[in-house]
């Protein structure tokens, strides 16, 4: 399940890429997000029927759930529409690249919070930017600006990520967080859909089919997917095969819209790869230590 979550996550920036060639960034985001928060109310109530209720009998907070659905449907809202105009100006295998960011980012924005980490994380933090720079940086050594803006949006992702940990910690139903995420994003994005932009019905239409792959897809069955998959998966490993989405992204770009990646750029990929699996073996490690120490404790 976690596997076809990344594969969804990966082959939608392709989507995102396609869909520019119709409608502008903003009229994407909103019409992908109303999708999405269509699709995860019938997921909801499936969750909450009888068969799926037993599974999980810890107590949520309403409060806690609007509230962080309200703060995380504004970041995603802004991060999305960085992402949408990025990848206007870059190739989708570079934007997934460059949007795993997160997952070294965010053990990083944990250290600012006093969460201290290991020096491996910093190390996988050099070759991650190391792996950046030659993915992003030009012989001319001037940054791509839809590298850039993309950069910023991973950022944005990852102030997504602390927050959902914050309000999960305060005991915040995640699928209905999620749907009033996508509600609030739609709702910021059609704003913005209408002030900076002259939206038609006839384009959106054009890019129906790269809007219902990013919004029913990325949107609502990839995050049901991650829910059922977690389920059975401890999170560094759930994480690890997630981040596959930026190998299928560059893989689906390469072969489904022909793009070209120069050796340097290869390289690049795989040094941001390379840091990604480094920061999630200490975890893997740990958990196993754990699940070991564990074992060991019952058996005495």
């Amino acid at each position: 399940m976690l596997l076809i979550t990344a594969f969804i996550w990966g082959t939608a920036f392709v989507a995102q890429s396609e869909g520019m060639n119709y409608v502008e960034p903003f009229t994407y985001c909103a019409a992908r997000n109303i999708l999405g928060t269509l699709v995860l109310i019938p997921v909801i109530l499936l969750f909450k029927s009888s068969k799926f209720r037993d599974a999980s009998k810890e107590k949520t907070s309403i409060k806690h759930t609007i509230i962080g659905g309200l703060i995380c449907g504004v970041i995603l809202g802004i991060s999305g529409a960085l992402q949408q105009i990025g990848i206007s100006m870059t190739t989708a295998g570079k934007a997934g690249f460059i949007s795993a960011i997160y997952i070294i980012a965010v053990p990083i924005a944990e250290f600012f919070i006093f969460r201290k980490k290991s020096v491996m994380v910093w190390i996988c933090a050099l070759i991650a930017m190391a792996g950046l720079y030659l993915l992003c940086v030009n012989e001319g050594m001037a940054v791509n600006q839809g590298d850039l803006i993309v950069l910023y949006s991973a950022f944005g992702f990852t102030a997504h990520i602390m927050v959902i940990d914050h309000f999960n910690s305060k005991g915040a139903d995640g699928m209905i967080m999620s749907c009033v995420q996508f509600f609030t994003a739609a709702v910021l994005m059609t704003a913005a859909m209408f002030i900076f932009e002259q939206p038609s019905m006839s384009n959106i239409l054009d890019a129906k089919y790269t809007i219902l792959y990013a919004g029913v897809l990325s949107s609502g069955v990839a995050f049901t997917l991650q829910i059922l998959g977690q389920r059975n998966t401890d999170p560094a490993s759930a994480s690890l095969i997630m981040c596959l989405e930026s190998v299928f992204a560059a893989l689906s770009g390469w072969l489904l819209l022909n793009e070209i990646m120069t050796a340097k750029e290869f390289t690049g990929c795989a040094l941001v790869f390379v840091a990604v699996i480094l920061a999630q073996l200490k975890d893997i490690t740990k958990n196993k230590r754990e699940v070991k120490g564990e074992t060991y404790e019952k058996t005495s």
